[in-house]
């Protein structure tokens, strides 16, 4: 039997400027002829002498990554790669369905002005499909907001802007790269700016490998150096290989202009041009700052323990986060989460994020039913006070204590223990902007310690704060990417702590 030849970085360039177009744009309808720097991409995973299994491309928006991404697509449904896989499964993926089609349309675009590749291909722009009759190859476009993704069998798969998936879990992505196993040398490759924080799916892939565990890797990273002055040109072209090309350096520059002078413009300006790891939204710390509080969380038993209560209406997530200050002088952090166990499944879909992971993992509960029984909790609180004798008191919001104050009774604790032990901690300007300076200073100097706990650090990093014309500050769960329960919790028990101790009156002494 003759050995099939190997497909190379030569023979994808050459169907991609034989076969396809400029699809849309100022040279819209003109043959693509590929810069230098996307040769050598390709040619670093096409001519991997180790084979190329995943493949990574991240760089500033408005590089033609999803143009080259559509291009290696079409190639794949009949070009050489697909003369070597006849009848073969290929994806792109997205979070939502509206990015999921995106390279649906530049390769529907690319397929309609050629006629070869419109007699070859038959687009089904309804189900956002395409397949090649002759060689019986298949593609979709899915996105994470689909029922499932499961019982695929791809060979070639192309998440798209994967930077968008919070967290370090993404069901789309799992499905996808876990059904290629029935495959012999599949390809996934990875086009997106970066993701926010270090804990998100896009950021671990990266910076594994960067770390060159794995040969069937390659990254192709462009980044600004975060010590660079950012609104450099030459900081720019390091994160934009297509600057002054089909990247239009005028506008780009006008970009950078608006950041430097607009403050709340820069977070965003960073992510998406510099392709920096960076908060879009204005968050309440910086990653690298809460991350350097990610100690050892001591023993609480001996210690004086302030907590705050954040208690979820329906079926959101429900937040306890008990403080105490050990003999280290940094105060400790011992969070508990629920969510209700009924849909669990369907609410980590939802809300894409790990919910069933940290459950299996120890970092979440669940209580049974469609909600999270207060019951349940009030049981909890109790067995803390019962363990935890130098638990002094705990913070809490007034909404739903109403309901949830019965419960506590029901569990053991008196009307005056209560009183005594349960604080009303207002979610205004007011009470949380001084607890919010409390737990900033406390992480700025690195005296808290919390563990590097995966749903509190989701939630403190989820967190955007608003202000109001004093500067005084709240966070906002309106404006912010997602759940923040925790970091509720966490501000409504250092803001019950005795931080600095007690006020001593001088003039009261002497008299």
């Amino acid at each position: 039997m003759a050995r099939t030849k190997r497909v190379t970085a030569a023979d994808i360039i050459a169907f991609i400027e034989t076969y396809c177009m400029v699809p849309e744009g100022r040279f819209v309808g003109r043959p693509i002829k590929l810069q230098d720097w996307q040769k050598l991409q390709l040619r670093r995973i096409y001519d991997n002498p180790h084979g190329t299994r995943r493949a990574i491309w991240s760089m500033g928006r408005k590089n033609g990554k999803t143009a080259l991404a559509a291009c290696l697509l079409l190639a794949n449904i009949c070009g050489p790669p697909a003369s070597q896989r006849p009848n073969s499964q290929l994806y792109s993926a997205a979070q939502s369905r509206n990015q999921a089609g995106l390279v649906f349309a530049l390769a529907s675009k690319m397929v309609r002005m050629n006629p070869d590749l419109n007699d070859a291909i038959l687009i089904k722009d309804t189900n956002k499909e395409m397949i090649c009759p002759e060689l019986g190859t298949y593609y979709r476009a899915l996105s994470a907001e689909a029922t499932t993704a499961f019982g695929l069998s791809p060979s070639f798969v192309l998440h798209d802007e994967l930077g968008q998936v919070r967290g370090p879990t993404s069901r789309l992505y799992e499905a996808l790269e876990t059904a290629t196993g029935a495959q012999l040398g599949p390809l996934s490759i990875i086009l997106s700016t970066q993701a926010a924080t270090d804990a998100d799916l896009l950021s671990i892939l990266i910076d594994d490998a960067q770390a060159a565990h794995d040969v069937h890797t390659v990254l192709a990273l462009y980044t600004a150096p975060r010590d660079a002055d950012p609104f450099d040109e030459a900081t720019i072209r390091q994160a934009n290989p297509a600057f002054g090309t089909f990247l239009n350096a005028t506008e780009v520059m006008a970009m950078a202009a608006d950041a430097k002078r607009m403050k709340s413009r820069e977070n965003e300006y960073r992510n998406l041009i510099l392709n920096q790891r960076v908060e879009v939204q204005s968050p309440f710390i910086q990653p690298s700052r809460w991350k350097a509080c990610g100690g050892v969380v001591g023993d609480l038993e001996d210690a004086e323990v302030y907590g705050g209560l954040d208690l979820s209406s329906v079926n959101d997530l429900t937040a306890l986060v008990l403080v105490g200050k050990l003999g280290d002088g940094r105060w400790h952090v011992r969070p508990t989460f629920w969510l209700p166990g009924e849909g669990l499944h369907d609410k980590a879909i939802a809300d894409r994020t790990p919910y069933d992971v940290w459950l299996r993992e120890g970092y979440l509960k669940t209580t049974a039913g469609p909600t999270v029984s207060y019951e349940f909790v009030a049981a909890h609180l109790k067995t803390l006070f019962d363990r935890y004798k130098g638990l002094k008191k705990i913070g809490f919001d007034r909404w739903n204590f109403v309901q949830f104050k019965p419960w506590l009774i029901k569990a053991g604790l008196s009307e005056y223990f209560i009183k005594e032990h349960f604080h009303e901690f207002g979610q205004g300007m007011a009470s949380m902007s001084p607890a919010l300076r409390e737990l900033e200073e406390l992480i700025l100097n690195e005296k808290l310690v919390h563990g590097g706990h995966p749903v509190l650090t989701q939630c403190v990093m989820n967190t955007v704060i608003v202000k109001d014309d004093a500067d005084n500050r709240k966070p906002s769960k309106r404006r912010s990417t997602g759940r923040i329960d925790g970091l509720v919790a966490l501000a409504m028990a250092i803001g019950v702590a005795p931080l600095r101790g007690p006020t001593i009156d001088i003039e009261a002494l002497i008299a």
